[in-house]
């Protein structure tokens, strides 16, 4: 009985961090701005991954109703130690999916035809390309914060 009870708070406790409203930092980014660091348009995205010949890692997200990609937020994407990471060897790149937010038509419609040209399945999916756009791996919500997540990267990153 002590492990349903658990199960039922725990359940109970994602679903309130799924429901949660935005903050007055979102809606001062306006409609379809990605997180601070992260670029929300592809060419660019690839673009600046081939001329900064670093990796480009692609969030397919549910940024304000997935609970496993807020989750991933903020135990890894928000950590210092990922973002020291990231300026170092990756572009990013978010391709969001909210429910609660609009995008713009193109924004939406680049998205819907990233989501289907790698076969997203879930959220978070992240799908990592090498320099000339081919991928080279990807990875979903990895427990144990930045230093696994990174830990993951770079078995990637050396193939």
């Amino acid at each position: 009985m002590i492990n349903l009870r658990t199960l039922v708070s725990v359940v109970a406790l994602f679903a309130i961090s799924c429901s949660k409203s935005s903050t007055a930092e979102e809606t001062a980014k306006g409609p379809g701005a990605a997180k601070s660091g992260w670029l929300t348009n592809f060419a660019q995205a690839q673009e600046e991954a081939k001329t900064r010949q670093k990796l480009l890692l692609m969030d397919f997200t549910g940024s304000d109703w997935c609970g496993w990609c807020i989750m991933l937020d903020k135990e890894v994407f928000s950590k210092p130690e990922f973002q020291e990471y990231a300026k170092k060897n990756l572009v990013l790149l978010e391709l969001d999916f909210p429910r609660r937010k609009t995008l713009s038509p193109e924004l939406q419609a680049q998205n819907e035809r990233l989501l289907a040209q790698y076969r997203i399945q879930g959220f978070p999916t992240i799908v990592v390309l090498d320099t000339n756009g081919k991928p080279v791996g990807a990875l979903g919500y990895t427990q144990g914060g930045p230093q696994a997540f990174i830990a993951e990267l770079e078995k990637l990153r050396k193939g």
